[in-house]
């Protein structure tokens, strides 16, 4: 959009002090290659014609109508920050997460960086069968040396480097022909050094039967869980154990103060779409020994401000192909929930550029408005500091000489008071 509006002025308003969002603190610190995005969103940063303003909260610092009031568009890409949670007996157990917050604590997230996550037992569980369960579970596996060298927080690898963890249970509600994961990231885990996958027989029954009718990408996936599957080894003694279990969802959690066991309910599946089965309950159940259980098992947003229109059953701003109201759209999982890869998430924003750029050809701009000026004098009423792309160069030049003391990438400042320091040196 920078490009096609030149004489547009283009902020960028975030509420950390610090840019990338999802890649800086979603993206897995071992996935270095999937991070390099950020040189686009750099490139962009800097154009002449766009503003980087960090540490300014929608609904707090500023509101809806005051930002509709400023520009001629507004554009609510602000993600997700809530999660399904298990709400089940027992689930106020101490070692029990969502795999946001758990993510969070690897990745540097400020409100995630105290959590109290405890490795010093053998097995895990994960509940989910998606990319950030796949994630989740390859770290808790990974040999640590893979990630000393990577961006992960070091509060959280002082942790890994400790773990006990000799066995992770990814358990799914469905089978094998619905999981949400991609074959990409499912070769990775299984692939691990000194790891070994267990397979349940009769999780996989009449599986390589289907794989014929399937069509790409499914095909390749379910073909990669046939062959792992049949050519299944016994763990040597020294091995980490992957359990892939299938047809499970969580019914108890059980434990003195930190989770020690979950109940499982067995699931049949019903319906006539092979790929989107529903998982029914049966009367039947078996439990299970963990020490530390991540629930993946869904992402939905929140109404950042009362203005927004918002589907909270849904957990989406309610819009129209991107187009909320006039002057008003939104893009990404906010907008059309939480699934798929970051690429999809790219080719959004992209297709609701478009519906804007469309928009203001056919109904041009109108009265002129009076842009960051306005917010800066309600930002400057509330005390609040406005942290600019000079600001955080200053933090990122501090990250990185931090990152090369310990041989790392960078090594994230955690806590919001100590990059607003630096950003005002």
């Amino acid at each position: 959009m920078a490009n096609r509006l030149e004489t547009a002025q283009i902020d960028i308003i975030e509420r950390l002090p610090v840019p990338f969002g999802l890649v800086r603190f979603g993206v897995a610190p071992d996935h270095a290659n999937l991070k390099r995005c950020v040189n686009t969103f750099s490139k962009t940063a800097q154009l002449k014609n766009v503003r980087f303003m960090g540490n300014i909260t929608l609904g707090k610092d500023v509101t809806l109508k005051q930002l509709k009031e400023a520009y001629h568009v507004v554009l609510l890409t602000y993600g997700v920050d809530d999660s399904r949670k298990l709400d089940l007996k027992g689930s106020n157990l101490k070692n029990i997460f969502q795999a946001k917050d758990f993510v969070g604590w690897y990745n540097g997230v400020p409100w995630n960086k105290d959590l109290p996550v405890d490795l010093s037992d053998t097995t895990a569980s994960i509940f989910g069968h998606g990319n950030v369960a796949i994630d989740i579970a390859r770290l808790l596996l990974s040999p640590i040396d893979k990630l000393k060298s990577t961006d992960i927080t070091e509060h959280s690898l002082a942790t890994f480097a400790q773990s006990r963890i000799k066995q992770v249970h990814l358990i799914g509600r469905r089978g094998p022909l619905q999981v949400s994961f991609t074959t990409k990231e499912l070769r990775e885990l299984l692939n691990l050094p000194n790891c070994c996958p267990i397979w349940r027989p009769e999780d996989m029954q009449n599986v390589p039967e289907i794989v014929p009718k399937l069509v790409k990408p499914r095909k390749r996936l379910t073909e990669l869980m046939v062959d792992k599957f049949q050519n299944r080894q016994t763990p040597k003694l020294d091995d980490k154990q992957l359990a892939m279990i299938f047809h499970r969802s969580p019914k108890e959690f059980t434990g003195s103060e930190k989770v020690e066991s979950i109940k499982l309910q067995i699931n049949r599946l019903e319906g006539d779409d092979l790929l989107d089965k529903k998982a029914v309950p049966t009367q039947q159940d078996e439990t299970i020994a963990t020490s530390l259980v991540v629930a993946s098992i869904g992402y939905k947003s929140v109404q950042a401000d009362g203005d927004i229109p918002f589907n909270s059953q849904l957990g989406v701003v309610e819009n129209q192909y991107g187009k909320v109201g006039k002057g008003l759209y939104t893009a990404g999982w906010v907008a059309k929930g939480a699934s798929g890869v970051l690429l999809h998430t790219m080719e959004h924003a992209f297709g609701v550029a478009s519906v804007i750029l469309k928009d203001l050809e056919l109904e041009g701009l109108g009265q002129e408005k009076p842009g960051f000026d306005f917010v800066r004098k309600v930002l400057d009423e509330r005390n609040v500091q406005v942290v600019t792309w000079e600001d955080w160069l200053k933090i990122d030049e501090f990250e990185r000489n931090e990152g090369k003391k310990l041989n790392k990438p960078r090594e994230k400042v955690v806590d919001i008071e100590q990059m607003l320091k630096i950003a005002a040196t």
